[in-house]
């Protein structure tokens, strides 16, 4: 018997007057935080909620997630996070696709009509008896018919609760992945998969008794999830919580809280490497002298941005890999051991990864094939899709990524692409980041999202997306002219386009689909 819940269970119990939640103003202890819990917990119980049971939840970084989280899954219920910038629509699919029998959702200034909408459009409305508003303001209201607040779920109930103990296969979480290929699909992420995932990453990014970590990942994804929430309350480290990022507001709680640890993805570390602070209002010497780690994933790094932030903060940036559907980490760089620029690092323990052909036969060194991966971090499947599940899962257990890298004789692993974004133009495979990564190194080039677009003669034309650096203004032509003496004539981008900005997700990634729909 296995619950996810213990991550925070046993701290609650080691760690009750220490901090373990800082958001705004509000502070809250283990002891706080574990009162919450089991006072919602006792509440879903008191409503019919138990073992089995699938309950929604979408909030922002706030305190609500971890309260409601840890509820649902200390009376063995599964956890379905949504994306709080989802259209009615979206919620409506994954009310449905997931069979919840509850919803949480914040009473924020746009999440909570469009999740009004989406839980009235649900078409197992029926099934979905219950709709509970986290309100930030006590006299706000909901359209729902029978709606309740948080507090009114909470009122009366006992601060002490025990864990519903679960099988280590039950579903602790089901995420949806982005849908970028077709229909969202829920990955079901069973207490062993979350737990196992949470305590080997702890380990491997060396985390200790007393970091501080600065959360502006949203909790509604698995990086945040996992690396932060999950391994992060495991270990007893105070978690400071930032709704919405801003490199403002990462550096004003590096600064005050004293974090230790930040977590984010490539853009996330573009904008705080390029953040001037024309106040004097940050103490830069004070931050790096107690920030000692930077984690990134989700994405590729960049090699330029890398290295800036190594060198301007005096930090190591580990980079990892991994999806929805491994929980999420399944490689990474280990801070103790070798690290390669531009490597998303080895397998994590526990876990294999391989370089294979289109038939599944591994590859040899340095050969470009599809990454795919096998162990205690692969999913149970996709909820209520079988088909789905065994097109994912094949060749006795290994999970087909659907991205392409090429790993070295010492097993460090290069992500070389999405399949589908490679690029084939004139017969030749592109591949957009050995682009982006090119079009980086140019003086004048902040950010680069490289896409192809349709053409006649060559079946797919290379189209770059820049943003520049401040002060600069080379021509489209000029950039063209670069790349033509940086690569291969069937790489170099023939089309550029100047953004102020690049279309991107709730997660920081950069929305190639919004790019090539324009």
């Amino acid at each position: 018997m296995l619950s996810l819940a213990s991550v925070f269970e046993d701290s609650a119990r080691q760690y009750s007057e220490k901090t373990a939640l800082v958001c705004g103003t509000t502070r809250l202890s283990y002891r706080q935080l574990s009162q919450a819990v089991n006072r919602i917990a006792n509440g879903l119980t008191a409503a019919g909620i138990g073992r089995g049971d699938n309950v929604a939840l979408s909030c922002p970084n706030l305190p609500y997630f971890p309260m409601v989280y840890y509820a649902i899954l200390k009376i063995g219920a599964a956890v379905v996070p949504i994306n709080v910038l989802s259209t009615a629509k979206e919620i409506a699919y994954f009310l449905n696709d997931s069979d919840a029998k509850a919803y949480f959702c914040f009473q924020g200034s746009a999440e909570l009509p469009m999740a009004e909408e989406g839980f009235k459009g649900y078409q197992g409305a029926d099934f979905c008896e219950h709709f509970w508003v986290m309100m930030a303001e006590p006299e706000a209201s909901s359209s729902v018919p029978g709606a309740e607040a948080l507090s009114q779920l909470m009122a009366g109930q006992s601060a002490e609760c025990d864990i519903t103990l679960t099988n280590s296969d039950d579903t602790a979480v089901l995420l949806y992945t982005s849908g970028t290929t077709g229909t969202s699909k829920g990955a079901e992420l069973s207490h062993s998969n979350m737990l196992m995932n949470a305590i080997v990453t702890r380990e491997v990014m060396g985390f200790c008794r007393d970091d501080v970590h600065i959360l502006t990942l949203p909790l509604f994804h698995s990086f945040g999830q996992t690396v932060q929430m999950n391994a992060g309350l495991s270990m007893g480290n105070t978690l400071v919580l930032i709704p919405r990022f801003s490199a403002e507001a990462v550096f004003a709680a590096l600064q005050q809280e004293g974090g230790t640890i930040f977590v984010g993805v490539p853009t996330m570390y573009w904008a705080l490497l390029n953040y001037e602070d024309p106040d004097g209002r940050f103490n830069m010497e004070k931050i790096t002298e107690r920030l000692r780690i930077g984690v990134s994933g989700g994405a590729s790094l960049p090699l330029e941005i890398l290295r800036g932030m190594e060198e301007k903060y005096r930090i190591p940036i580990l980079e990892g890999y991994g999806l929805s559907e491994t929980c999420p980490v399944a490689t990474f760089n280990h801070l103790t051991k070798e690290r390669k620029p531009g490597s998303i690092g080895t397998a994590i323990w526990g876990v294999e990864v391989q370089v294979v052909d289109e038939q599944g036969k591994p590859l040899a060194a340095d050969q470009v094939g599809e990454v795919v991966i096998r162990g205690h971090n692969v999913m149970k499947g996709y909820y209520g899709k079988p088909e789905e599940t065994a097109a994912a899962i094949r060749n006795n257990g290994w999970f087909h990524t659907g991205d392409l890298a090429r790993m070295d004789e010492d097993g460090f692993l290069f992500i070389v692409d999405r399949v589908k974004d490679m690029i084939i133009r004139g017969g030749f495979n592109v591949y957009p980041r050995e682009i982006e990564e090119v079009l980086m190194s140019h003086r004048s080039v902040s950010l680069a999202s490289v896409i192809g677009v349709p053409n006649d003669q060559h079946g797919e034309e290379v189209k770059a997306f820049i943003i520049l650096k401040e002060g600069e203004s080379p021509s489209e032509q000029e950039l063209i002219d670069w790349c033509k003496e940086q690569m291969a004539a069937f790489k170099y981008p023939r089309l550029i386009e100047f953004r102020e900005s690049l279309p991107m997700t709730a997660t920081g990634k950069i929305l190639k689909k919004v790019l090539k729909a324009e």
